[in-house]
């Protein structure tokens, strides 16, 4: 049986510094008959653990589409991919088939994820189903870790010095297997980390947008955002990210970005909340 570790980089690799691509894949996602939420969830763990989400992409159930997508992703130079979707039992679940391909390389049963369904059903492996065996089969040479809420197994391959991730589709499967695995390999313990504040201005968008810009390229590492939808007639909200490679690098920028941006509004006579 799997010795359930946290995959962790290589000498060579900076998780929370590099860029990061998401991919949601189903053809339901594309139909509009699911709502991706993982992406949306995935996005905010990365990003309070210090690392930069580039782009996020959802595509349907098709091999080559997915091989495509995933071989310019790592000539863009992501440092991680995350795929969610397309580790199940069907047909048109296809993720594994489309790593293996992109690596050049075969499928292979992994054995202790055989033995772990065995054990957990208390059967012979004559009487392991063939969805069980589909969910057991990976990419060769990958890393395999055993899901802490699910049958799907987290999945690493690795090319070209990213780390692609193959995560299943439910959502509690993935916040479990991001919280058991993927936390320590974006610096979970002691690596990068962003850290965001909201505050509250008694301005239009259109007149404190400058300065969110002027505290941004004064304060590196930080991304400032206004939501005028969820403002009332009189605040705006706005959120006040910063990155660091540590905690106390990350709270530094936060309090110089909102110390800055505290004084540029001062200065219009506007109130400001933290």
């Amino acid at each position: 049986m799997h010795e359930p570790r946290a995959p962790s980089p290589s000498p060579a690799e900076s998780p929370a510094a590099s860029p990061v691509e998401i991919v949601s894949i189903g053809t339901e996602l594309l139909l509009g008959r699911i709502q991706d939420s993982n992406s949306f969830w995935l996005a905010q763990q990365v990003a309070d653990l210090g690392g930069a989400v580039q782009r996020i992409t959802t595509i349907g159930d098709d091999q080559p589409t997915i091989v495509d997508l995933l071989r310019d992703a790592v000539a863009r130079g992501a440092g991680t991919i995350i795929t969610t979707g397309g580790l199940g039992p069907t047909p048109d679940d296809l993720t594994v088939a489309a790593v293996a391909e992109l690596l050049g390389v075969g499928t292979v049963l992994d054995r202790p994820t055989v033995e772990d369904y065995l054990r957990r059903r208390a059967i012979r492996e004559e009487e392991l189903t063939p969805a069980l065996r589909a969910m057991a089969t990976v990419p060769m040479g990958a890393e395999i870790f055993p899901s802490p809420a699910g049958w799907a197994p987290l999945i690493r391959a690795r090319m070209d010095g990213c780390s692609i991730f193959l995560l299943p589709g439910p959502p509690q499967e993935v916040q479990a297997i991001f919280a058991r695995y993927l936390a320590d390999h974006f610096g979970g313990e002691g690596g990068a980390r962003g850290l965001v504040h909201r505050v509250y201005v008694d301005m239009w968008e259109s007149e404190v947008s400058p300065m969110l810009q002027q505290v941004m390229d004064a304060v590196p590492g930080t991304y400032i955002k206004g939501y005028i939808a969820l403002g009332n007639q009189r605040f705006l909200p706005i959120d006040v990210l910063a990155r660091g490679a540590d905690d106390h690098a990350a709270q530094a920028s936060l309090d110089r970005a909102l110390d800055l941006l505290a004084s540029l509004v001062a200065e219009t006579g506007r109130d400001f909340q933290r």
